[in-house]
């Protein structure tokens, strides 16, 4: 999945951008929007990813019921009520240092444990993921990671995806410990 992610752009820069990134990713990955559904909808992309504090669910989903909508999470609560109002998935965090959000709070793994235990909604993790700690996000029961410096920080984007995925894959095949379901066994 990639995610389009400019907040300070005006309009009609993103538009064009995201009708840009949409015949990059056509056939190889899903593409979303950060924020706006507005965009989402002009560029007929795949989805949206909405913060804690955007705009509801509920009204996304009425303007856009075709399309996916992420929302992000830093507590349990906030994901079973991101369920509840029709998100299709989570990403939790922050749950490492990482310099998008230096200073700020951590959860560590735990998060996407508790998180997976109100919800039932694939869950992402966010926030300081990088290559020596991914298998303890996904140990934690994560469906995958969102990333920004482990891949744009880097000599070669394209290597450092590859490796991120490689460790990811790793994790899932051995895994270090139990990873909690809500009413199901093993990864969903």
């Amino acid at each position: 999945m990639v995610q389009l992610r400019e907040k300070d752009m005006p309009g009609g820069r993103l538009l064009e951008l995201a009708h840009r990134l949409k015949e990059v990713t056509s056939g190889r990955a899903l593409f979303i929007v950060n924020e706006r559904v507005d965009i989402t909808m002009a560029s007929e992309t795949d989805g949206v990813q909405l913060g804690e504090d955007a705009m509801p669910v509920e009204a996304a989903r009425r303007l856009a019921p075709h399309i996916m909508i992420g929302r992000s999470v830093h507590d349990p609560q906030g994901a079973a009520e991101a369920e509840r109002a029709g998100a299709d998935f989570l990403i939790a965090g922050t749950i490492f240092s990482s310099p998008s959000h230096d200073g700020g709070a951590t959860a560590g793994p735990q998060l996407i444990r508790d998180v997976r235990a109100k919800s039932s909604l694939p869950v992402l993790g966010i926030g300081g993921v990088t290559t020596g700690n991914v298998g303890e996000v996904m140990n934690g029961g994560a469906h995958g990671v969102a990333v920004i410096s482990a891949v744009l920080a880097v000599g070669s984007p394209e290597k450092a995806a590859k490796a991120l995925m490689v460790s990811m894959e790793k994790a899932v095949r051995n895994p270090t410990e139990p990873v909690p379901a809500r009413g199901a066994t093993g990864r969903q």
